[in-house]
């Protein structure tokens, strides 16, 4: 008996994969992650914005270093741009302007580079706050939170330095301003200054300087920190919120193939495609109007870009304080604003640490929680909301004025009564109402949902009809976890030897019932309450 050997090859597609498998591993590695699961909430979208306007900015910017000169050689401006033609600038300006007027399309680009710049990183900031006010920052994400809160601090300096390069009077107004900042820095400032710039402002390097760190230090390590955290997106999956079948244990969602990456391609493109209209029809940064710069002018109206504005805001209503110390001056009227400013974002880095310390809560989380249940921490995210909306108004107080016909002082002096008083208002209210809304949904659990409609009872009584709620909406409102607020060990021991009581603990104990406390959380209901409720017509 013989035996037939079928010795046709294999198309040359299969051989191209089972040779680069046999290499890299690469069908393994897919094998295991095709399928993961990716939860189906419209929040979750606000981190593929940073993504994808990310990726945009890298798409542009590499075009855009194609005809980009970063040069501050004075040359004589001859193109097409009648207004500034024989007048003098550097090769920075110059080649924007190339760009700008001559390179088919080099105007949209750099509008729609300069447009996903400010959406990456206002997609950031609302990406944080979701991931702060649903408590997704909780073991096993502190790492994650520090990788993101890193990408949103580089992403700030990175746009500095971005719309710093063409060199007008706008950007060379907020480099002068930088410079400002950093000579009020007592002992180094002057040599931090001459470092960076190469020598007295504005000296003849920074625009070469920017662009190395703008388009190699900066994006280089942002790449790094955008590869790490999505692998620790993998590692850890995605938290969920509350539900029927959500555990700690699962994820509830589509795969990531073939459903979610089809989603994610097109969103893409969406993504791409707004980008790209605000880009075409609204203008940004328009060089031409502005002028190459010059240190003997100013440009009217003059702002920062909106992650900026709050640093800006700090130092114009910050008093104009000044100080002689042994014969040299301290300009504090910048310094303390220039210390104030990174020991906010240090705050907001560490937060998670903090929380996890003063709860003391060690367990993994992998349930979002309602912010309406975590009454303090959404709190605080107002409040801190609240003080970063104010000094964004003290940043732009010239503009604030002259649009709306206000005294300039008038406005500064409201921005620096309410940076104190604006976030402890917004926090008292803000907890106010995620109890009111904690009321709202007990009272639904207990009483079903209101209907509108109106019956009248035999003896002659008016009363809506409530309509219960289903199982798994019951469930969905009664599934998060309450706490029991920290207390004192007692003076003594079981032994009756004093217990040494230190300053630290009872710190602790006292911001864990700030915390927990009994006016932080409303009792959720009990199956008793609802079923007496029931037996006695709480349904109409």
């Amino acid at each position: 008996m013989s035996t037939v050997t079928n010795t046709k090859k294999a198309p040359a597609g299969e051989r191209i994969a089972d040779w680069a498998d046999g290499r890299l591993g690469i069908y393994t590695l897919a094998k295991a992650n095709m399928r993961k699961i990716f939860p189906d909430h419209w929040s979750f979208m606000l981190g593929e914005v940073c993504l994808y306007s990310f990726l945009i900015i890298i798409l542009t910017g590499v075009y855009l270093t194609l005809f980009f000169h970063p040069s501050m050689n004075e040359v004589e401006y001859v193109g097409p741009y009648v207004p500034l033609q024989g007048q003098l600038m550097s090769e920075a300006f110059n080649s924007t302007m190339h760009i700008s007027f001559e390179v088919r399309g080099g105007l949209l680009i750099r509008q729609i580079h300069h447009w996903a710049a400010l959406i990456f990183l206002a997609g950031m900031f609302v990406h944080m706050m979701r991931v702060f006010f649903t408590g997704a920052f909780r073991k096993p994400r502190e790492i994650n939170w520090l990788f993101g809160f890193l990408l949103f601090f580089l992403g700030m300096f990175t746009g500095f330095t971005g719309y710093s390069l063409p060199d007008d009077l706008l950007s060379g107004t907020g480099v002068r301003f930088m410079q400002g900042a950093i000579l009020s820095v007592p002992i180094v400032g002057t040599y931090l200054s001459m470092f960076l710039f190469g020598g007295e402002f504005p000296g003849g390097d920074f625009v070469a300087r920017f662009y190395s760190a703008h388009v190699l230090l900066l994006p280089g390590i942002m790449l790094g920190l955008v590869v790490a955290h999505l692998i620790l997106v993998f590692v850890h999956k995605h938290t969920h919120f509350e539900g029927p079948g959500r555990t700690n244990k699962n994820v509830v969602g589509m795969p990531l193939l073939p459903v979610y990456m089809a989603k994610a391609g097109g969103f893409f493109f969406l993504v791409f495609g707004v980008i790209a209209v605000i880009a075409a029809v609204a203008s940004i940064n328009p060089i031409w109007a502005l002028g190459p710069y010059r240190p003997d002018q100013v440009s009217t109206g003059a702002q920062p870009d909106w992650y900026m504005g709050f640093a800006e805001g700090l130092i114009r209503v910050m008093p104009g304080w000044e100080i002689n110390l042994w014969g040299h001056t301290l300009v504090l009227g910048v310094f303390i604003p220039l210390v104030i400013f990174p020991l906010v974002l240090g705050a907001i880095a560490v937060y998670p640490f903090i929380e996890s310390w003063i709860t003391g809560d060690k367990r993994e989380h992998h349930i979002a929680q309602r912010p309406r249940n975590a009454p303090t921490r959404t709190a605080f995210g107002v409040a801190w909301i609240t003080a970063y909306m104010i000094m964004l108004v003290g940043g732009g107080n010239d503009l604030w004025a002259t649009h709306f016909h206000l005294s300039i002082n008038a406005i500064t002096w409201f921005v620096r009564i309410f940076f104190f008083a604006g976030p402890v208002i917004a926090f008292i209210i803000t907890k106010r109402i995620c109890l009111g809304l904690q009321r709202r949904d007990k009272d639904k659990v207990l009483h079903g949902r209101e209907s509108g409609i109106i019956k009248r009872l035999p003896h002659g009584e008016f009363v809506e009809v409530h309509q219960p709620l289903s199982q798994g909406e019951r469930y969905k409102l009664t599934a998060h976890e309450q706490y029991e607020p920290a207390e004192l060990p007692p003076a003594v021991d079981e032994n009756g030897v004093e217990r040494k009581i230190g300053r630290l603990q009872k710190l602790r104990v006292k911001l864990n019932q700030g915390y927990y406390g009994a006016d932080n959380q409303v009792a959720k209901p009990t199956a008793e309450e609802f079923r007496e409720i029931e037996s006695g017509h709480g349904h109409h």
